[in-house]
């Protein structure tokens, strides 16, 4: 196995988001419009096998994990099948993926059958009626019932995401942190980021604030990431069966340690969630270019990556060139 690329910041890039599709079955009111979006038309799309091939192409040049995400990956037909490709490539040493959790009820067995083995399941209160209005979809039992059946299978860990929002959801952090007491999960909490579809100045709530509610449940210890050396700060409340997660891309961004890579469904490679600029790899496939040729313009890409975001500035919040939806959560 290659050791994994570097940018010109020394950090190593061993992690690839790969989304699969921009579609989704929930509106999150922080996420997408109520009536939904343009769709990419399905020639824009990358096939399954171009997938597939830039899958191991990264994979042949360091990466070692991949997430599958969207829109909301278990939408997109044949999932499954995808999954098991992507898994069997040698040199993977992880496949996980993200997903709202509506369909993970029927595709658990599946995706573990497949070589998944780590789920990412957005979660954003524990009220149903209160899940009805923030996805604008009344499914709350489809969700949990998802997530139960993540656990039963044996994907581990079960993460579970929650972005606090005032006024919102943010009574129920503490709430949401004692599922770590019933269960083996990983509660994470992530700061709202600004994209357009929110309002984003009032609804704000920065990681210190959400860490001092959450010693209200208990006494919070700094925890180990185990294999993970993602964005996440680790905690866990004692005796607790699970671990707490702080993710602060605003207050305190963890661009320093980023490892990552991003592919949208339509072929363009990201190398910061935040930045506007993206190297059009679906061109390239389709003119016909070899392996070494997609791999030496990603590891242009990647050389290129920014050292940071910059998202304390006003002005470059309303430059952001993409929905969450369409870059992949």
């Amino acid at each position: 196995m290659p050791a994994p690329p570097t940018d010109s910041f020394h950090r190593k890039i061993d992690y690839l988001r790969l989304s699969i599709t921009d579609r989704c079955n929930l509106r999150c009111v922080y996420c997408m419009p109520e009536d939904g979006v343009p769709k990419c038309e399905h020639s824009d799309m990358l096939s399954y096998e171009e997938i597939v091939r830039l899958a191991r192409i990264s994979i042949s040049m360091g990466i070692s994990k991949v997430r599958i995400t969207g829109g909301e990956p278990l939408v997109r037909k044949e999932a499954l099948s995808l999954c098991e490709s992507i898994a069997s490539v040698p040199g993977l040493r992880s496949l996980s993926l993200t997903t709202n959790g509506i369909l993970l009820s029927d595709f658990a067995e599946g995706l573990f059958r497949a070589g998944v083995r780590r789920v990412n399941i957005s979660l954003d209160t524990l009220k149903p009626e209160r899940f009805a209005q923030i996805a604008r979809k009344d499914l709350f039992s489809r969700v949990w019932a998802g997530i139960m059946a993540a656990q039963r299978v044996g994907f581990s860990p079960v993460k579970l995401n929650t972005v606090i929002m005032a006024g919102v959801n943010d009574d129920e952090i503490e709430d949401l942190a004692r599922l770590t007491f019933r269960f083996p999960f990983h509660v994470r909490f992530i700061e709202l980021m600004p994209f357009e579809q929110c309002d984003y100045q009032s609804l704000f709530i920065p990681a210190f604030e959400i860490l001092d509610r959450l010693r209200r449940v208990g006494r919070l210890v700094e925890s180990s990431a185990g294999e993970s050396n993602g964005p996440a700060l680790h905690y866990a409340f004692k005796g607790a069966m699970g671990k707490i997660g702080i993710i602060s891309p605003v207050s305190d961004h963890f661009c320093p340690s980023c490892n990552r890579l991003r592919l949208t469904a339509d072929g363009k490679l990201r190398t910061c969630l935040f930045s506007v600029d993206e190297t059009d790899l679906r061109e390239l496939l389709r003119r016909g270019a070899s392996d070494g040729e997609i791999a030496a313009v990603m590891l242009a890409a990647i050389n290129k990556k920014p050292e940071k975001h910059h998202l304390s500035n006003p002005v470059f919040r309303k430059c952001i060139s993409r929905p969450m939806f369409s870059i992949g959560g």
